[in-house]
């Protein structure tokens, strides 16, 4: 047992926020407990590609434990946190548990939202979690293989109608690669249907795609959608989700499989703190990213709404959530030796990238610009980079270079069980 007198860091989330807060953490003289509800970190950035049949599960997650096992001094723990007491300092676990803290760490992320109409999350799933996108496969490939059964023409239309629901990166990389996946990947596996009359439609209410990065590259990436056959619908916003379609303005399109990529929402921390929050629910961080009267307590990644020097919000990507990880870890650390505070928190902008199907993407490095087949192999290099373990980063490497090859895509398994439950708000 630890003594006494050794500080408790708590950290709530194995995301790349948290899991930086651990490893810059683990040599000091800290005892300190990471708690998540699963077991295993997720890449979320290649989320998509489990969903659409292109990796598997495996090659974008990993055990928690297993990543930080050879730090002594990081515990562990699997479990759903449900409230923190702020006077106590304890974090309140689903099982009655209290876990007692001298410094928390919340990096508790982000869940789906539907802007008030929670109601259409059984019929347009959204994408955050391995539950999410093994569902989301399960879904795409079982409309394939339902309208090769189905001898009604128009039933047959809309079990062959894709509506992805957002403009942004996700949706963008979604649309292309179901587009790809039906004109390329299974044009010769069916014999009662040609995939290649599957009609994907991206749905975005705004002016244009990928509203974070420039004009001229929003615009390529709608161009290039086009020329994969995604029917792109601007200015558009979706009025109701069913099951048997959407309606977008007062257009009724008929559709079985609709995915959700329009907006996320913060999980439920800011409430468990009584804290101020904006609209997405991300709690209103102080400049060194504590909770406003609770300067033992820290927000990180989703969880926290964080400025840049322009005030502008800082995007919810991974290299920002482990920026901040950094930064609390050395904000900590310098409590410990009692010198001077950090200055605030400054977010250093490492781009934004996005991909549109296997051989074209756009890069925005702010100095440079990039699109085509190009941009496609930086954005590849990019992710490849961040995977963790010299395994994943060959693999995902050698599936992407197989489906770059030959347009095939190995993970095409229809897993059997029921679409994952929806989520329980009060809970991350």
């Amino acid at each position: 047992m630890a003594p006494d007198d050794v500080k408790h860091v708590v950290i709530v989330g194995a995301g790349f926020g948290g899991l930086e807060v651990a490893r810059h953490l683990a040599e000091t003289n800290l005892r300190i407990t990471i708690i998540d509800q699963r077991n295993h970190h997720l890449f979320q950035p290649l989320l998509y590609q489990v969903a659409t049949a292109s990796l598997a599960t495996s090659e974008i997650a990993w055990p928690v434990r297993s990543l930080l096992r050879t730090y002594k001094t990081v515990t562990t723990l699997l479990g759903t946190v449900v409230g923190v007491n702020a006077d106590a300092k304890t974090v309140l676990l689903e099982d009655g548990e209290a876990i007692v803290f001298d410094i928390l760490v919340l990096a508790t992320g982000a869940q789906h939202a539907y802007f008030g109409h929670d109601e259409w999350e059984p019929y347009a799933p959204g994408l955050k979690t391995i539950e999410d996108a093994t569902a989301i496969r399960r879904k795409i490939l079982s409309a394939f293989e339902r309208a090769e059964r189905e001898p009604d023409p128009a039933e047959r239309a809309k079990l062959l109608t894709f509506v992805i629901v957002g403009g942004g990166p996700t949706g963008v990389e979604l649309a292309g690669t179901i587009a790809e996946l039906a004109r390329d990947t299974l044009r010769n596996d069916f014999r009662n249907i040609d995939t290649r009359s599957a009609r994907v439609v991206l749905v975005e209410a705004g002016p244009r795609l990928l509203a974070g990065f420039r004009e001229s590259l929003s615009a390529y990436a709608q161009q290039a959608l086009t020329r994969l056959g995604v029917e792109v619908r601007l200015q558009q916003p979706v009025t109701n989700c069913t099951a048997d379609g959407v309606v977008i303005g007062s257009e009724n399109l008929a559709a079985k499989t609709i995915l959700w990529a329009a907006g996320v929402a913060a999980s439920p921390a800011a409430r468990w703190l009584q804290a101020a929050a904006d609209r997405a629910g991300r709690i209103m961080v102080q400049p060194d990213l504590t909770v406003a009267g609770h300067p033992n307590i820290f927000a990180i990644g989703d969880t926290a709404h964080v400025t840049t020097a322009e005030k502008t919000p800082v995007p919810g990507i991974a290299p920002a959530a482990k920026q901040e990880g950094r930064y609390v870890a050395e904000t900590i650390k310098a409590r410990l030796r009692g010198g001077p505070t950090l200055p605030p928190f400054r977010y250093k902008d490492a781009g934004s990238l996005a991909t549109i199907g296997k051989r074209a993407a756009v890069v925005d490095f702010g100095w440079i610009k990039l699109t085509g087949r190009l941009a496609w192999w930086l954005w590849g290099l990019a992710h490849i980079y961040f995977l963790i373990g010299v395994r994943h980063r060959l693999t995902v490497a050698l599936s992407w270079l197989w489906i770059y090859v030959t347009g095939q895509r190995s993970a095409r398994l229809i897993t059997q069980g029921r679409t994952a439950p929806a989520r329980d708000k009060t809970q991350a």
